[in-house]
């Protein structure tokens, strides 16, 4: 073999061991590169863990609940409810529309013209509605006793926005429930006790009684009426 062919074949072998390396090196900044983008990510992640649980020890605090005499009555758990529920930035203001009722009632001011205020402190329920030529909208709010006797649950519901005939689900729809704690005069939100909200349903506060009434809507309207039964500390089928 040649001196000229030996020393070619040396320069392709390095040039191909040059372009390897080149590869390992690209690949090598390339894991650097996804190595860092993972430890970012825990890092925002992290982040994200210790500001929920900020909220969480906040909300913790609970609600302060005032009222005189023996106990807190259903007006008493409504206007601690408005005080937390902050509406400014929906588009439909549910619980605004309550407590500006019930302020105008308080004042011996009329309602206006297609609206109903029921406060029913005895059973503890609140029960309003506002009726036009197409739309209907309900809400309610009410309270269980639990068990025990340490605790009260406090409901509000808003699932009964109905427009020609059909359920309507808008950002401010929901069926909330807080907790009260005797002891400390606070109340928390907590999750739907026993059961799932399913927002393709409307519910129905109980005014007598204790089971929450579930109804199914199809395509003609409300369908099937189902009782969520109270169990002392929740809800089941």
């Amino acid at each position: 073999m040649s001196h000229q062919v030996i020393k070619n074949q040396q320069f392709r072998e390095s040039k191909r061991y040059l372009i390897v390396d080149k590869a390992e090196c690209q690949i090598f900044a390339l894991e650097e590169k996804h190595t860092q983008n993972y430890i970012n990510m825990k890092k925002i992640l992290l982040a994200i863990i210790m500001a929920c649980g900020t909220l969480a020890l906040i909300a913790q605090d609970g609600i302060k609940v005032y009222y005189q005499g023996n106990g807190p009555t259903i007006s008493d758990f409504a206007r601690a409810f408005f005080e937390d529920y902050n509406e400014d930035e929906c588009g439909d203001k549910p619980a605004n529309a309550v407590r500006d009722a019930m302020s105008r009632q308080r004042q011996g001011l009329p309602l206006d013209d297609g609206e109903t205020l029921i406060i029913d402190e005895k059973n503890g329920y609140i029960f309003f509605e506002r009726d036009d030529e197409s739309t209907n909208h309900r809400m309610e709010m009410c309270y269980w006793n639990e068990k025990g006797g340490k605790y009260k649950l406090f409901a509000f519901n808003n699932t009964s926005l109905v427009a020609n005939g059909k359920l309507i689900v808008t950002e401010t729809s929901g069926l909330m429930f807080y907790r009260y704690n005797n002891a400390t005069k606070t109340m928390t939100y907590c999750k739907s006790p026993g059961f799932e909200v399913d927002y393709g349903c409307s519910y129905t506060l109980p005014q007598i009684g204790k089971d929450i009434i579930v109804t199914e809507w199809d395509e003609t309207g409300p369908a099937i009426d189902k009782p969520l039964k109270w169990n002392g500390r929740g809800f089941s089928f």
